[in-house]
């Protein structure tokens, strides 16, 4: 086979003509075929965090030892997530499970003192609030005394 067969049998498309690219730059200025650049579609992976008790290579949780229990509590006492403790999920029932425990046997507060956290980082920016004895109204106290 020549050369000539080779280039007048086009089955590599060619490049477009002038009056067609002007035609497809208005279509892209107009908004109609707009693509996006490839940093904005593109989302960097976040590095997954790393569990406390991976670390530690602690295999169960006891309701005993407040100290590691206390890691997963937040300033409220509220149980901190497992995306944002790193715990996988079988870790994060133990934990779980574990601090229910320690507040039932009453080793963990169901709702925390000021500056019980304040060890572990918690710097709470609340002020015991002082509060006004209720005012109860008159027909109320009245009605009371009366029957």
């Amino acid at each position: 086979m020549s050369e000539e067969t080779i280039t007048s049998n086009s089955s590599i498309p060619q490049q477009p003509e002038a009056s067609q690219t002007s035609a497809a730059a208005t279509d892209q200025e107009s908004g109609m075929m707009q693509e996006l650049p490839p940093e904005i579609r593109i989302r960097p992976r976040r590095r997954k965090k790393v569990s406390y008790l991976t670390i530690q290579k602690i295999k169960s949780v006891d309701y005993k030892d407040v100290n590691l229990l206390k890691r997963f509590l937040n300033e409220f006492g509220k149980i901190v997530p497992a995306r944002q403790s790193g715990n996988t999920a079988h870790q994060q029932r133990m934990v779980t499970r574990a601090i229910k425990r320690a507040r039932e046997m009453a080793l963990l507060p169901f709702v925390p003192k000021d500056g019980m956290f304040e060890r572990f980082g918690f710097k709470s920016n609340r002020t015991p609030r002082d509060r006004a004895p209720r005012q109860y109204s008159k027909d109320t106290s009245s009605q009371e005394t009366q029957s």
